[in-house]
């Protein structure tokens, strides 16, 4: 997942019973600190499991159990040059591949029955810093908490990325991930600097192309692909590399963004008890507002990053988990006043859960208002929210939140801080074209049996539905929403009785950056051997 951490999303609910070659710096490398060891990866090819290994099985199948692939082998890689021969071997012998990087896919793009070998990053997990390139190199295997804490410890700089610490980095920024450093920072894929692939072109030869942000580089177009079109499309990344737009000089402690050293975080708890209808749907109209009012880049809510994620009624209370830079001006008072906006004229009394100053490290890789819960299966939709909402949807939100149809507390949304620096990025100087949004919204909804995968299915499809039926059933771009986010990407977008808008689904996703990913897709994956059911298409 990118942004928000699936195991928040159950916390204190029933559902489960209650990134590459680079150089040292001052002589030394985090790497060595951070990166997974070889775990049994050859030095000079990649190990191989097949069915039968006892591996197989906790290699087959990703986070989400909804999904468990049937490959010939999972090849586990541990260098660039391994993933182009388990690519050229592949294709050598006609053999649909598949990458994994953290195994969050929300879909089965990894798992679906043609996929006869995948590719596993996890043994290519280093994080350092690349003199050549001014820049930090981060492998795709390496988890979002293994680069905030290699970034941090090692140059006391971070990215701004999602709060799941065991989300892997190559999907994560590929889909254009975003997080809670995002209003003040911008995407992810705004520091990306770099990209090494290894794509197969028309001769079906596998080979590691290098591709920047350089306005004279002959590759630019496949570096601009790769900020926010999503994984499995274009080849096999095997590197990142990261440094701020503008930054200068060799100092590797002024290339990228610095976090806080502390932030204020606090978690809100409201009770479902006596809730009305005019209560629950003002309190997330205020959320929208103050987001519509305060999401301009310089104000001085710029740190502050919540996320309110009403759960079904049967969870018996919902929360909202905030954090603001601490050394901010008067970050208690900011705090207290975005409370008080959230809960206005609610009639409503909060209850504080959790209040302190924390150091940033901790918060991102451990703080229970991120991180909590475990949970087997889950389906996903997605939003950006560019106005407040308007009546009609939370109308919607109301009923299906209150169904007494459907009793799981699993069954949520979350709305999340977005906009500031995020918007100050044109629609098409990444692949993200979505700039102008305030909140973004993912709908969830949480269980652990298949027998009982068609009730929450239907749940969560017609919560969906009849939030945007004003539009068709999804959140047509250009007017109070924006599309939907590729990360959390949703298979139902392209079915044509799930999806009555006539908006196809790649304009939900790219919206007018579409025709320019197709062309990348024609000149670096000619014969289309990357792709899923939502990959890119050749023109």
């Amino acid at each position: 997942m990118t942004g928000v951490s699936r195991r928040r999303f159950v916390q204190g609910a029933a559902v489960t019973g209650g990134a590459a070659v680079a150089g040292s710096v001052l002589g030394q490398t985090v790497a060595e600190a951070v990166r997974i060891p070889g775990g049994g990866v050859a030095e000079n090819a990649a190990l191989s499991v097949t069915k039968g290994d006892p591996r197989y099985p906790s290699l087959v199948s990703g986070v989400n159990l909804r999904w468990v692939g049937t490959p010939d082998a999972v090849r586990v890689v541990g260098s660039a040059d391994q993933v182009a021969q388990v690519v050229q071997e592949a294709v050598d012998r006609g053999q649909p591949v598949a990458v994994r990087s953290g195994g969050h896919c929300y879909e089965d793009f990894v798992t679906r029955p043609e996929v006869r070998v995948v590719i596993d990053m996890s043994g290519m997990s280093s994080v350092t810093y690349d003199r050549d390139r001014r820049a930090f190199a981060v492998e795709p295997g390496a988890t979002l908490g293994t680069v905030y804490r290699a970034l941090f410890k090692g140059w006391g700089v971070t990215l701004p990325g999602g709060t799941c610490p065991t989300v892997g980095a190559g999907g994560h920024v590929a889909g254009g991930g975003y997080g809670p450093l995002g209003r003040l920072h911008g995407l992810i894929v705004d520091h990306l600097y770099a990209v090494e692939v290894v794509v197969v072109d028309e001769a079906g030869k596998a080979k590691k192309v290098v591709a920047t942000r350089e306005p004279d580089d002959p590759n630019r177009e496949l570096w601009w692909a790769h900020t926010g079109a999503g994984g499995g499309n274009f080849g096999v990344i095997t590197c990142y590399w990261f440094r701020s737009p503008g930054a200068t000089g060799t100092e590797p402690s002024a290339l990228l963004p610095k976090p806080p050293a502390e932030l204020l975080v606090a978690e809100v708890t409201w009770s479902w008890e006596g809730m009305t209808e005019a209560a629950f749907t003002r309190l997330l109209k205020n959320f929208s507002q103050w987001h519509e009012k305060n999401s301009a880049p310089g104000t001085p809510y710029a740190s502050l990053f919540s996320h309110l994620t009403p759960q079904h009624r049967s969870a018996g209370s919902f929360s909202m988990n905030t954090q603001i830079d601490a050394s901010v001006p008067d970050a208690d008072k900011l705090l207290d006043a975005f409370l008080a906006a959230v809960n206005e004229g609610t009639g409503l009394t909060y209850r504080v859960g959790d209040r302190k100053r924390v150091p940033w490290l901790y918060v991102v890789t451990q703080w229970a208002g991120w991180v909590g819960g475990t949970t087997a299966r889950w389906k996903a939709k997605s939003a950006y929210l560019r106005k407040a909402f308007p009546d009609t949807q939370l109308k919607a939100f109301y009923k299906h939140l209150t169904r007494t149809d459907y009793d799981n507390p699993g069954g949520l949304v979350v709305l999340s801080s977005y906009g500031g620096r995020i918007n100050q990025v044109a629609p098409g100087d990444t692949a993200v074209a979505q700039r102008d949004s305030i909140v973004k919204l993912l709908y969830v909804s949480l269980w652990n049996e298949a027998s009982e995968d068609a009730k929450h299915l239907a749940w969560i499809r017609e919560f969906y539905r009849d939030v945007y039926a004003a539009t068709g059933g999804v959140p047509r771009p250009g007017g109070v929403d924006d599309g939907a986010f590729i990360n959390y990407v949703d298979a139902d977008m392209a079915d044509p009785a799930i999806n009555a808008s006539g908006v196809p689904w790649h304009q939900l996703y790219f919206k007018d950056n579409y025709s320019r990913l197709q062309a990348v897709k024609a000149k670096w994956d000619p014969k289309n051997h990357f792709t899923h059911s939502m990959a890119i298409r050749k023109p």
